[in-house]
Parts: structure tokens; C-alpha cells; sequence
């Protein structure tokens, strides 16, 4: 009990400090793992992790890959920027670590190619809780980011079966059957209330039938979460069941990032292996960035997607510990992942700023095409703009319809675009974020704008540039929290209302008219 009170002190301390600064807390929480491997000895606690943190840990990692199967689309892995990015950067990323990995700090070739495997991968945790903090798991440079490591985790499970000896058996065969139990997943689902119950069905899903079932049949767990995942994501409750499961998911994953921190100390070698692959850590971004523009995609979407796959990966870990001849570069590579993780997460937080300070020497280098993530440059008819296409926005497109006005909505996530569109809706992909949006976009027919996106750094982009455009209509926003409306307001908001506050306020009116009686004060 003493371990998991200093633990959990160490996290809360390390964590709220750096937040403090600036960074992301699972920052802290990496230092916090230091802290424990390095300070915890002197006072009769163990200095690894032990099968407890270990356990909680990849109970994390499983809730973190069923969330963002929820969010994903089975169609999105298959698109030629995901499936070639992924495997042209793999193959390039071989090519570049295992002479260097050779050179200076092996001297077997086949372990060289080990750890060069294992550095090829990105993080599929900080890349996931960087998205997911900025709310951008959805949006086009998010989806292709989570499509490319869900390919890298496959590659990896590939490379375990063949170096390891791990093939998987007969059984492993039945994933292909997995679809066929999507009726049966979607009627628990449909059954399940809104209470704890729905927990559960979570845990039962990502630990149980992912996790478990598919260490079973001979595949890994994580892929297993994240198949249960996808199978769900269709369902109108898949937001739903990934919310119910938030704090649970959040509170496991402090325990991966402590295990990441006090997998041991480093040695001089150690050291000066991750601090090596620490400087070679930007040729990372830079290949995926311009694999990206090579299929493509525009300056923005490749610098956005390639900075949050600028990691090295916690999966590169597993791969060395399945694999005998790798198992003395552990410590080492978790040096070097936890390095990477100090040097991305500070820079994923400002991902958006850094774009528009080298935006014009970035977009020089972009194909001179049409990109599948063209931004609209013509709002049509359009006299309203609705930012953000989910219950709000899309419940404010209804009500602007049915009196008589001309929405547009805008949604930065392209599949929720398309089904709005599909379902006959004036809805369009446009990333609010995105200052080659806003330089190109005509305003000239819009009188007011609706801000119903969730993000608040979405929308105070969003007014700034709608004023500093010269827009003059009006500009109302909601807020989730009180905070937020202050902020909204002073950046050029006209009104902002607190969305929980304003259900209250309609739900009273409706109260009154039914009882056809004045409101007192």
C-alpha cells in the first residue's frame, strides 16, 4: 500500500506541476516514474514496476485502443496516404537505424535490425492523448495520424510472429469472423441504459472480449480492443459508450506512463543511445511529413500528422521484450520513448502555431494537385455559418432552416461532413483550425456565425479571424464552461451561452408554456 501512495503522490505531484509550465501532465507523470525508479529504493519500495502498475497499465492501453476504435472508420486504414505512409516510413526507418544502431552501439547485425524495427514505430498512446486532449482524433490530419499506427501495430505483430516464433495458431483465423457479431455487439449495446451498466459493457468489450479473447485465439490484445472498437463505431451510442468510459481510461493510463519511467535506470550507454536517437528524433516527422505531401495531402495535414507521429513507441518496447536477442536494449529504448515523449508533447500542444509561423515555406513543398483535403473556398448562398456539425451544431442548422435562413455547417471531421451531406444537409469539410481555410473562404453572403464546436481554442481561432476578416455580423457561441465564456466574449463573441445553463433555461420555458402561467422572477 506504502508503493502505491507514493506512486500516486509522485503522479499527482509531478502531473499538476506540469501542467503548471505548460506542458501535457503525462509529462509529469514520465518524470514521476523517474522519480520513483530513482527514489524509491531508499525507502524499501521496489524499483520496477511490478505485475500491479503493469496490469493497470495495459488495462489503459486497452480502454485507449477501444476509444479510438469507437471514433475510427474501417474505409480510413485503406486509403493509399495511410497504408503507403505507413509502410514506405517502416521500410525507410529500417534503413536509417540499423547501420547507425550498427556503428556505434552494436555489434550483431541482426540486433541492430531489431532495434531499428522497434524505432520504426510511432506511439499510438501520445499521439491518441494528444489528439484526443485537442479534440482532433476526428478531424482529417487525425484520423490519417491513428490510421498509419494502427497499420505500424500491425506490422509489429507481424514482426513478433516472425522473430519471436509466435505465429499464430488456426484459431487466430477467426477475426474474420468478427463482423459477423456486430448484430449481437449493437443489440447489448442498444439494451444496455445509460448507467453504470454501460461501464461495464465497455470493460467487457475492450478487457474481456478484445483484451483476453484475442490473447486466446493467438493475436494480441491491443488489436483485439481496437477490432471491438471498429465494429462499434457505426452505432449512434459509440460517442456515448467512449465518454462512459473516460475517467477510467485516463486514471489506467497515468499507470502506463509511471511503468514507461520506471522501467530502469539508464547506464552511460544508455544515456548516450537516447540522446542520439533523441537528435535523430526530427527525421522521424520529416519522413512522414513528406510521404504525406507525396501522396497528396496538403503542407497542413502532412505537418499536423506528422508531428503527433514524431515518437518513438511504448509498442517498440513490446516487440524488444518479445524478442530474445533485443531484450538488452529495453532500458535503453525506454530512455529513448521517454525522451521522445519530453520532446513531441510540448511541441504537439503548439502543433497549430508552429504550422502558421512556417506555413509559407511548408507549403512550397506541396504538390501542385488537387488534395482529397481541399479546404471550400465558396459558401454558396449561404447567410449563416454553423461551426461544428454534432448535436448542437446540427440541432442550430434545423432550427435556422425551419426560419427561413440558409446554413452552411462546417464540420472538421470529413465522415461526419459526408453523412450530413448525405442526408441532404448544406454540410461541408472545413477545418476552422486552418488559417488556408479562413485566407480563402468568401464571407461576403454570411451575416451571423454559430460556434458549436466543443474546442475552445477552435473558437476563439474562430472569432479573431472572423473579425479580423471584417466580418461584422454577429457571432454567438456556445461554452461548456464558465471559464470559457469570458475568453469567447473578449475575443470578439457577441453572446456566448453556457450549454448546460441554456438547456436548464429552455427546458423552464417549456415548463411554462405547458402550465400557461408567467415565469417568476
Amino acid at each position: 500500500m506504502v508503493f502505491e501512495v507514493f506512486a500516486i503522490g509522485s503522479a499527482f505531484i509531478f502531473g499538476l506541476a506540469a501542467r503548471q509550465v505548460g506542458l501535457p501532465p503525462l509529462v509529469g507523470f514520465l518524470a514521476a516514474g523517474f522519480f520513483v525508479n530513482a527514489v524509491g529504493p531508499e525507502f524499501g519500495m521496489p524499483a520496477t514496476t511490478g505485475p500491479i502498475l503493469d496490469y493497470l497499465a495495459n488495462l489503459g492501453v486497452l480502454m485507449l485502443l477501444f476509444t479510438i476504435g469507437l471514433k475510427l472508420k474501417l474505409g480510413q486504414i485503406a486509403e493509399p496516404p495511410v497504408v503507403g505512409g505507413a509502410l514506405i516510413h517502416f521500410g525507410l526507418s529500417i534503413v536509417l537505424f540499423t547501420p547507425i544502431t550498427r556503428l556505434f552501439f552494436v555489434d550483431d547485425w541482426t540486433v541492430a535490425l531489431l532495434v531499428a524495427i522497434a524505432l520504426g514505430f510511432s506511439s499510438t498512446v501520445l499521439s491518441a492523448k494528444m489528439l484526443e486532449a485537442k479534440r482532433e482524433l476526428g478531424n482529417f490530419h487525425g484520423r490519417t495520424a491513428i490510421g498509419i499506427l494502427i497499420v505500424q501495430d500491425i506490422i509489429a505483430l507481424v514482426v513478433l510472429a516472425i522473430f519471436a516464433g509466435k505465429l499464430p495458431g488456426p484459431w487466430a483465423l477467426l477475426i474474420f469472423a468478427m463482423p459477423l457479431l456486430r448484430p449481437v455487439l449493437f443489440k447489448i449495446l442498444d439494451s444496455v441504459g445509460h448507467d453504470e451498466v454501460l461501464v461495464l459493457t465497455g470493460l467487457l468489450l475492450s478487457l474481456v472480449i478484445g483484451g483476453v479473447g484475442f490473447e486466446l485465439i493467438g493475436l494480441k490484445g491491443e488489436i483485439g480492443a481496437l477490432v471491438m472498437g471498429l465494429l462499434l463505431s457505426t452505432h449512434t451510442r459509440a460517442k456515448e459508450l467512449s465518454e462512459s468510459l473516460w475517467s477510467l481510461k485516463e486514471v489506467f493510463l497515468v499507470g502506463f506512463f509511471l511503468s514507461i519511467g520506471m522501467s530502469g535506470l539508464p547506464d552511460w550507454n544508455a544515456i548516450v543511445f537516447a540522446l542520439v536517437l533523441g537528435v535523430l528524433l526530427p527525421l522521424k516527422g520529416v519522413l512522414f511529413f513528406f510521404l504525406m505531401l507525396a501522396f497528396r495531402l496538403r503542407a497542413r495535414t502532412s505537418f499536423l500528422a506528422a508531428l503527433s507521429l514524431t515518437a518513438y513507441s511504448e509498442f517498440g518496447l513490446i516487440v524488444a521484450a518479445g524478442i530474445p536477442a533485443a531484450e538488452p536494449f529495453i532500458v535503453p529504448l525506454a530512455i529513448a520513448v521517454s525522451l521522445s515523449f519530453l520532446i513531441a508533447a510540448p511541441l504537439n500542444r503548439i502543433a497549430h502555431p508552429l504550422f502558421e509561423r512556417f506555413e509559407n515555406q511548408l507549403q512550397r513543398f506541396e504538390l501542385k494537385t488537387r488534395r482529397p483535403d481541399e479546404q471550400p473556398k465558396d459558401l454558396g448562398d449561404s447567410n449563416v455559418i454553423v461551426f461544428g456539425m454534432g448535436r448542437t451544431g446540427s440541432a442550430a442548422y434545423e432550427s435556422l432552416s425551419k426560419a427561413g435562413k440558409l446554413p452552411v455547417g462546417l464540420d472538421a471531421d470529413p465522415y461526419k461532413a459526408k453523412a450530413h451531406a448525405d442526408a441532404g444537409r448544406n454540410v461541408i469539410f472545413a477545418d476552422a483550425e486552418d488559417s488556408s481555410f479562413w485566407s480563402g473562404v468568401q464571407l461576403h453572403r454570411i451575416e451571423a456565425a454559430i460556434l458549436a464546436m466543443d474546442d475552445i481554442e477552435a473558437k476563439l481561432i474562430s472569432v479573431r479571424t472572423l473579425r479580423a476578416r471584417g466580418f461584422s455580423g454577429p457571432i454567438i457561441s456556445h461554452a461548456l464552461y464558465a471559464d470559457h465564456v469570458k475568453r469567447i466574449r473578449e475575443a470578439g463573441a457577441d453572446q456566448t451561452y453556457l450549454t448546460m445553463h441554456e438547456a436548464g433555461r429552455s427546458l423552464a420555458a417549456y415548463a411554462v408554456d405547458a402550465m400557461d402561467v408567467p415565469l417568476r422572477d
